[in-house]
């Protein structure tokens, strides 16, 4: 039989975990509406996920610091902004890609995921959009560099 959380979620089609992105996304939109634009703006996002990162828990905290040293390392042209409420990078102020920290979400594992707008297109017509994190291997933390220089459009290959 179904806990109360389970059947809470049933009843009006959202778990706890997808209302509070949805009222964090709701948050960062008005912040972003009240922000000035260019570097101040940039400058605060940025900010914002450090912020976002510092607070994790424990192993998600140091695996976000890493996806984010990658990603503005390699990447620096995606922007660093709060996206639902965790670590997102932004190419235009369109999000190209993200980390979900598992411990918040209430889910065995982190993930890095993708927008529509990375250029991760492959000719055969599947190509990812999400990845599970846990207990990454240097070869998959540089493959996670190369997926993200390929999503900004950079030269790393899939």
């Amino acid at each position: 039989m179904a806990d109360a959380a389970a059947t809470k979620a049933n009843e009006d089609g959202f778990s706890a975990q997808e209302r509070a992105a949805i009222k964090a996304r709701a948050a960062e939109l008005k912040t972003e509406a009240k922000r000035a634009r260019g570097a101040e703006k940039a400058a605060a996002d940025a900010a914002d996920v450090l912020a976002k990162i510092a607070v994790m828990p424990d192993g998600d905290r140091e695996m976000a610091e890493r996806v984010h040293a990658i990603v503005t390392t390699l990447a620096p042209e995606l922007a660093p902004k709060l996206y639902y409420g965790q670590p997102g990078y932004a190419l235009g102020g369109k999000v190209v890609c993200f980390f979900r920290s598992g411990q918040l979400d209430k889910e065995r594992y982190s993930t890095f995921g993708f927008s529509a707008l990375a250029q991760l297109d492959s000719a055969d017509g599947l190509w990812p959009t999400a990845y599970a994190l846990a207990d990454l291997s240097e070869p998959a933390w540089e493959r996670l560099g190369e997926l993200v220089r390929q999503a900004a459009g950079g030269s790393g290959a899939a």
